[in-house]
């Protein structure tokens, strides 16, 4: 089943996975495969139907209190309660892309036990790698993957930044913005270099247009010159070179907080440019981490004078980097989401053992339900975990 999948999953078209994958999984015993996707906000999956698809398969999937949901959720296979039409057992498959949650696969079973549940997790592993290789070409996945039209502004930074999952050894980084479909001015950015982690986060004047225009001037010249050397004091100045020559017709600006990990000493570096200061996240605690800020990004205000401060981590560190639609979003007539109830969602989950990308999608939707769905700026959350050492890079 996998040479054969290996074979021709290069050339297959993601509308052509669910009938090519089902048609080899079949050799192996496993007699229906339903591929599903999760969309923007991460509440529910989405099938991917193919022309053998059955009639009767659920369409739609809610993460939230639903059997599907809890394997999405905690990253498990599970036993389906109920037996699949033509008997034998199903299961619930996450499938993972690293640690990167594409979606879900249902897989019926001629047989159960241990051997097709390891063989259902590594087909699951392998149609994850297909689908993230082939969704950024794909308006299929482009409607599954929404439930609502999407912005001008936000189709052009959902594509500039880096997907919202990366994970290895050492750590895990999970990022959400809110509204997902209409975000203007703010926008992520994270890489990896050797043992350095870089992240980053932009908080533009204004919610239009212009707005994700300067937001994403300022990441592309931050992401330029790291890739050249530059250091996290050098990364501002270009930032605010390219601001000041910006074509805008008004005076456009932004802020940022630019970070770097060194992941085999654990020590954190970091400079703010009028932006609010990083969190770290330790047990059930959280600590401010304070730095003298620049002034925001393309002010023209003359040198930026930027410091560059240190932290050393513990493992298990979780770094919270954030605008101020989370801190200073507040209900209409109501009290602000404020700091404390911030760090207090963000402090809940992991103590329940959920990872970071759980974490991270939790805290979304525990936002979003405070204001009851409607968001007056928009919301940035880019979280970090520091596993501590790990084994040597390429090992």
């Amino acid at each position: 089943m996998f040479a054969d999948l290996l074979r021709v999953l290069g050339t297959t078209a993601l509308d052509d996975l669910p009938d090519t994958v089902g048609e080899h999984a079949r050799t192996a015993g496993f007699t229906e495969v339903r591929i599903y996707v999760g969309d923007v906000e991460r509440r529910a999956l989405h099938l991917i139907t193919g022309t053998g698809t059955s009639p009767s398969a659920e369409r739609r999937l809610p993460i939230a209190d639903s059997e599907a949901g809890r394997a999405y959720q905690y990253g498990r296979v599970l036993r389906a309660a109920a037996a699949p039409p033509r008997g034998g057992t199903a299961y619930w498959v996450p499938m993972f892309n690293g640690q990167e949650r594409v979606g879900l696969m249902y897989v019926a079973s001629v047989r159960d036990g241990e051997s097709e549940r390891t063989y259902a997790s590594a087909l699951g592993s392998l149609v994850a790698l297909a689908v993230s290789t082939k969704r950024w070409h794909s308006d299929t996945y482009a409607r599954l993957n929404r439930t609502e039209p999407m912005n001008v502004a936000a189709e052009a930074q959902w594509h500039l930044m880096p997907p919202r999952t990366y994970t290895d050894s050492r750590v895990a980084v999970c990022a959400t913005l809110e509204p997902s479909y209409r975000i203007s001015g703010d926008a992520y950015d994270y890489a990896t270099d050797g043992s350095r982690v870089h992240l980053s986060i932009f908080d533009a004047m204004g919610h239009d247009t212009a707005a994700g225009q300067t937001a994403a001037l300022a990441l592309a010249a931050a992401r330029s010159a790291r890739r050249r050397g530059a250091g996290i004091v050098e990364m501002g100045e270009v930032m605010e070179e390219e601001l000041l020559a910006r074509q805008f017709e008004d005076v456009r600006y932004a802020t940022a907080l630019l970070a770097a990990l060194d992941t085999d000493s654990g020590v954190l570096e970091w400079a703010s440019f009028g932006h609010h200061p990083p969190l770290v996240l330790r047990a059930a605690g959280a600590t401010l981490l304070d730095c003298k800020p620049a002034h925001p990004l393309g002010t023209g205000l003359g040198d930026l004078g930027t410091t560059v401060c240190r932290e050393q981590l513990e493992p298990g560190d979780r770094i919270a980097l954030y605008t101020d639609g989370i801190t200073e979003a507040r209900r209409p007539h109501g009290q602000q989401f404020g700091l404390d109830r911030f760090v207090s969602v963000l402090t809940r989950y992991p103590a329940d053992g959920l990872s970071v990308s759980e974490t991270v999608r939790r805290f979304a939707h525990a936002f979003l339900d405070y204001h009851n769905g409607v968001l007056q700026d928009d919301a940035t959350v880019l979280l970090c975990e520091w596993r501590g050492p790990g084994p040597p890079l390429g090992t």
